[in-house]
């Protein structure tokens, strides 16, 4: 047996001394090891052993081990993943990724699932779409990949090529898309008029947003523009401060952020004077792929009254991970702290926001042309001139 599994036997065999151990590097109490924890570790110890000694052939208990693994972190949640030594490394060298990029935003759902497609890169010129499963990146299957092997993979030198296996819906037959990596380009913010009202698009969202969004509103307000929808469709990046730090400039008074682990008060974000400069009535566009930062920007402005939503169902990831190094150099990839709506006790992180008016995104097939009319926006803006 390699030295691994010997390590990983020893663990599961001593359930107490696994979670005072790991316990201590994420600052659980050592008390903490309930009889509801602890009997489900000793089946899992009876289940390792009978495979070991009865399977029909002996197993590749490496294998085996690793695979128990992954399980455990996939029943935690989408963000949180047992991670290989390499993707330890990775993170903990904390090197850049290299500055060419698809545009896509992935999670993990059976494969790597697209939550979002940045506007004008590479991704969005292929036509993928939000939804979209990737089966395989470069002939590599997606199936155990965690979304930090994924987002490396998909990243590359400027002008390379990667090969993406694309399930789409129900589709059977999966698409294989070429796509030519490039550094990400145009601003994160951007603005158009759409019958009489202003369509403010966030294409990533960045420590650079709140500038923006303030530039752009100066701007609309100087331009006596009587209301805007903010696109938020699709936005699955950045830091989920960056949605706080963006609801400020909405809301005047009142809690814009909330942040909680298990033990200790939640950390309470509130507004603070020379907030709300903006005050043009604005709706809020979201999809199933708004998360992260855009997820937190949505619940503090409409916890606060100050937008309502259109679209569908958020994706309900809005959390904050930590790496806990394991044995043999692997590691857990977990998340330590969620973000709130702005009640401090409805979960935004795996439960998602739910628009006040429901617009779905149509699902296109490979081969068809997109609808001429954008029918979420069009709900929005009827949304936003209906009198309060």
């Amino acid at each position: 047996m390699a030295r691994r599994t010997r390590v990983l036997v020893f663990l599961v065999s001593t359930p107490l001394v696994a979670l005072v151990t790991i316990g201590g590097f994420i600052g659980v109490p050592r008390a903490a090891a309930p009889q509801d924890v602890v009997a489900p570790l000793r089946i899992f110890h009876d289940v390792v052993q009978l495979i070991s000694l009865a399977y029909v052939e002996p197993p590749d208990m490496d294998r085996v081990l690793d695979g128990a693994m992954r399980g455990l972190a996939d029943g935690l949640d989408t963000s949180s993943a047992f991670l290989q030594p390499d993707e330890v490394k990775a993170i903990e060298g904390a090197a850049a990724l290299p500055p060419g990029d698809t545009g896509l935003v992935v999670t993990r759902q059976f494969y790597l699932r697209v939550l979002g497609v940045r506007d004008g890169s590479p991704a969005a010129r292929a036509g993928l779409q939000a939804g979209d499963f990737v089966r395989m990146i470069d002939g590599k299957p997606t199936r155990d990949m965690s979304t930090i092997t994924g987002r490396r993979l998909l990243r590359g030198a400027p002008g390379s090529k990667v090969s993406l296996t694309i399930i789409r819906g129900n589709v059977a037959d999966p698409h294989v898309i070429d796509i030519v990596r490039e550094a990400p380009k145009g601003a994160a913010v951007s603005s158009s008029m759409v019958n009489g009202v202003a369509r403010v698009r966030i294409s990533t969202f960045d420590s650079t947003v709140a500038g923006a969004l303030a530039t752009t509103f100066a701007q609309l307000a100087k331009d006596k523009v009587s209301g805007a929808v903010i696109d938020l469709r699709g936005i699955g990046d950045g830091d989920p401060e960056d949605g706080v730090r963006a609801a400020k400039l909405f809301v005047k008074s009142g809690t814009v952020g909330v942040r909680g682990g298990r033990t200790g008060p939640p950390v309470k974000t509130p507004a603070a004077a020379g907030d709300g400069a903006i005050t043009m009535p604005i709706v809020l566009l979201v999809s199933n792929g708004t998360s992260s930062a855009a997820e937190v920007f949505a619940a503090a402005l409409a916890g606060n009254k100050r937008a309502d939503l259109v679209g569908e169902p958020t994706a309900g990831i809005a959390g904050v991970q930590k790496l806990v190094l394991l044995p043999q150099g692997y590691g857990l990839w977990m998340t330590t702290e969620r973000y709130y709506m702005t009640d401090g006790t409805t979960p935004i992180h795996e439960h998602g926001l739910v628009p006040a008016v429901i617009a779905p995104n149509p699902v296109v097939g490979f081969d068809e042309l997109p609808p001429a009319t954008d029918t979420p926006l069009e709900k929005a803006i009827e949304h936003l001139k209906k009198p309060r």
